[in-house]
């Protein structure tokens, strides 16, 4: 059996106000067409479809086109929601999207609950184990959030999800092809940066120990690079499916080509895809500037010019964007900013908002914030980006 896996499409992403959509749908025709020619058996999807919960309708298009595709080619697929989708509206469209083959699932469900999907494929039966994002607020109830330590909330939390997963394998039969999907962080994985901080960490990072070793193989979504997880059966991220931000810059990216029978460890190919606008970073000297520009002058993709001066200059993006309007985002450096002059150097793909407070308190009020204060502060925020993520 030839199964494909693939995650975080991202659909409707900006970068710098500028819309990856296209530059999506033309991988996923890709990945389409490669799914005609092998002749797979079925399209394993594990989450972050869209970028926000409400996606724009010509991201929409773009995701049910590439299902229509599969269904016109008699290729079944099974969907679940990411962190970034909206849970409901997944399962909402779960039965319409079942008519072109496409078995979606937007809340973690027990095996008997809807959790454990079977499919008749063209090479034999395949049996999908499907978790998608759990949210740590949904998973636990409102008393244990208020009575637990985070320590015991965080171990509560590993357990609730290695309960779920150990329950999924109950529907594992030894005559057909077993594996398990979710969107998850794995402890130690590598992680791009581009992904929601706040979901990769503490709590939401679990260890292998959680993964069942029933499994032929674990698809997994959320981290956006490709790799191999350290685990009892062959567990693996297929990675975004494009450069989605300039932490992922010349990242080979791709989908992840399964092939496998009952009984039997899957083998595992990752196949790259060609992307249409690659990222990448300029490091610049000052008196060098025009000369580095120049030379990436008709560069396809997208650039972020990082600028060594000695001082602000005046027009720095104006004189950058004449040699290159490509480039998206200009960011001169300054000696200031390495030195011991006592400037924190923020680095945005690693903001830590609690942090950030705690630092507003002690630089501006010149106090520190009350522990309850900042559990407040911390509770408020992880809502608001459940209910918004990205």
């Amino acid at each position: 059996m030839r199964l494909i896996h693939t995650a975080d499409w991202h659909l409707g992403r900006r970068l710098k106000g500028i819309d990856r959509t296209r530059e999506i749908a033309g991988v996923l025709q890709q990945i389409l067409a490669y799914a005609i020619e092998w002749e797979v058996d079925a399209v394993l999807i594990a989450g972050d479809i869209f970028d926000v919960p409400n996606p724009p309708a010509y991201a929409e298009r773009v995701a049910y086109e590439f299902f229509c595709g599969l269904q016109a080619a008699g290729i079944p697929a099974v969907a679940i929601a990411g962190n970034h989708d909206s849970a409901t509206r997944i399962d909402g469209l779960a039965t319409l999207l079942s008519l072109a083959g496409i078995r979606a699932l937007g809340k973690p469900r027990r095996g008997d609950d809807g959790g454990v999907i079977t499919l008749e494929t063209k090479s034999g039966p395949l049996c999908v184990g499907a978790m998608p994002f759990a949210s740590e607020r949904k998973m636990l109830d409102a008393h244990a959030l208020w009575t637990q330590d985070e320590v015991v909330q965080r171990q509560s939390y590993r357990e609730i999800v290695a309960d779920l997963f150990a329950d999924l394998t109950q529907g594992f039969r030894g005559d057909r092809v077993n594996v398990l999907m979710g969107h998850l962080a794995m402890d130690g994985a590598r992680l791009a940066h581009s992904e929601v901080a706040y979901y990769t960490r503490d709590t939401y990072a679990l260890g292998e120990q959680i993964l069942p070793p029933e499994a032929q193989y674990i698809a997994l979504g959320h981290i956006h690079i490709h790799q191999k997880i350290k685990a009892s059966c062959p567990t693996y991220y297929s990675g975004s499916l494009i450069q989605i931000d300039f932490g992922e810059a010349e990242q080979e990216k791709g989908f992840c080509l399964i092939t496998v029978e009952p009984g039997s460890p899957a083998e595992v190919e990752f196949i790259p895809v060609v992307c249409q606008k690659p990222l990448k970073v300029l490091w610049c000297q000052s008196d060098t500037l025009n000369d580095t520009l120049e030379s990436y002058q008709y560069y396809p993709g997208f650039l972020k010019v990082m600028v060594k001066l000695d001082s602000p200059q005046l027009g720095l993006a104006d004189r950058v964007r004449q040699i290159c309007p490509q480039a998206l985002q200009i960011q001169p450096l300054y000696p200031e900013a390495t030195g011991n002059s006592g400037q924190r150097i923020r680095d945005g793909n690693s903001f830590d908002p609690v942090e950030e407070f705690g630092h507003y308190y002690r630089e501006r009020l010149e106090t520190t914030p009350d522990p309850l204060v900042v559990q407040e502060f911390q509770n408020l925020y992880h809502k608001l980006k459940e209910k918004n993520p990205g």
